[in-house]
């Protein structure tokens, strides 16, 4: 790029949905961009062929079987195992740029170890800000390092801020409202796994396109907000934009509001992650107005989706509360799409297992991992008592 070499990458999450789209940008510049690490869960085939193609010099995987199918498949690729492998991987000394595009709080560690590597960091794993936000962003300024948001939301908002920083008043993170935002709460019960995947806009893994579907999804944005931009939870406004035109906006001290628009293909917040501060042609297709005939605002409706205001709740409370939101909603989600819960159950499963947990005010990383954990073997039991949980009255 500037320098006129490629720049070396390490995709933390190659095999899910950010990670192949993030090849698509590799295939689209390939003299721009040189893939020398990639990581995967236990998706040996999928691995195989992307070593095949982009030749990393580092693989690591999460699964035992798939470590030792990769040793004998891939003999001349260094092949690691599990979380020591993903933060090798975070700090290999020659990458540019780290990618983490990890699916929830196993991102946490990785990316603290690019970070004392001196890696630029091309965030797209939410979870991290959300479970650990104050750590993360203290270790992030102590070290001097980039670190880019991939979210569409918090990319548009980096970008509507760039030089405007310190005419910030309120930031509006929009929502697309999932598919079910017209459903009634009689119909939000009978919600089964395959009508929760079928997001109306976007093209996601299993997890987040769940999460978009309570509006948890937007709840760990407004978390995740708070710690990148550094504004306060009263000055985060959510708003259902149905179209997922607008990806989102901030409102200026004068009265100035700066939206960023664009269609609904994550190509391009990758892209702009890896390229920054320089933009180049995306994969993407342009947004046409003419054939846009109209652009829909709603507020959101935390009686049907109180997903969302837990998230609120859980991040003003702040301390070690957002990692127990975090990892409760994981193992909730899970639960569901293995069809052990509902979908309404989610978030009464996640509101119980906050109430239960002693907020630790000024956490330290030791205490944000023991929350995480108390609160996934917390959330499993409520699931295996599912038959006495009480009838949601109240948010948390």
């Amino acid at each position: 790029m500037s320098d006129n070499r490629a720049s070396k990458i390490v995709i933390l999450g190659s095999t899910g949905s950010i990670g192949r789209q993030a090849l698509e940008v590799v295939d689209k510049h390939p003299q721009e961009f040189e893939v020398i690490g990639i990581s995967g869960f236990d998706e040996a085939t999928l691995l195989n062929q992307q070593i095949e193609r982009y030749g990393p010099q580092l693989v690591t995987v999460g699964d035992e079987r798939a470590y030792q199918q990769l040793k004998i498949t891939a003999p001349n690729c260094q092949i690691a195992y599990g979380p020591e492998g993903l933060c090798q991987l975070a700090s290999l000394a020659e990458a540019d740029i780290i990618l983490v595009a990890l699916s929830g709080a196993v991102g946490i560690l990785p990316t603290l170890a690019a970070i004392d590597a001196g890696k630029r960091i091309a965030l797209a794993n939410k979870e991290t800000l959300v479970a650990a936000g104050d750590l993360v962003m203290a270790r992030v300024r102590e070290q001097g390092v980039v670190m880019i948001p991939v979210d569409s939301e918090h990319s548009a908002i980096f970008q509507c801020l760039a030089g405007e920083e310190k005419y910030l008043h309120k930031v509006w993170l929009t929502a697309s409202g999932g598919p079910f935002r017209e459903f009634s709460q009689v119909e939000l019960e009978k919600v089964s796994v395959e009508m929760a995947l079928k997001h109306p806009n976007w093209s996601m893994g299993p997890k987040i396109t769940v999460d978009s579907a309570t509006l948890m999804n937007k709840g760990l944005e407004v978390i995740e907000a708070h710690h990148l931009f550094k504004v306060e939870y009263d000055l985060i406004e959510v708003l259902v934009q149905r179209e997922s035109v607008i990806h989102s906006m901030v409102e200026l001290k004068d009265g100035s509001f700066l939206a960023h628009l664009g269609v609904a293909d994550m190509r391009i917040p990758i892209q702009y992650a890896l390229t920054y501060p320089q933009r180049m042609e995306s994969p993407a297709f342009s947004l046409d107005f003419k054939s846009l005939q109209a652009i829909h605002f709603a507020n959101p409706d935390i009686e049907k989706f109180p997903a969302l205001q837990l998230a609120y709740q859980a991040g003003k409370l702040g301390g070690s509360m957002p990692a127990v939101l975090n990892a409760a909603n994981e193992v909730a989600v899970n639960a569901f799409l293995a069809r052990k819960t509902s979908f309404t159950a989610i978030a009464l499963l996640v509101e119980e297992v906050m109430k239960e947990h002693a907020n630790i005010k000024a956490p330290s990383l030791e205490d944000i991992l023991q929350a995480d954990a108390w609160a996934r073997i917390k959330c499993e039991e409520k699931i295996l008592k599912m038959g006495t949980l009480p009838e949601r009255k109240t948010v948390f």
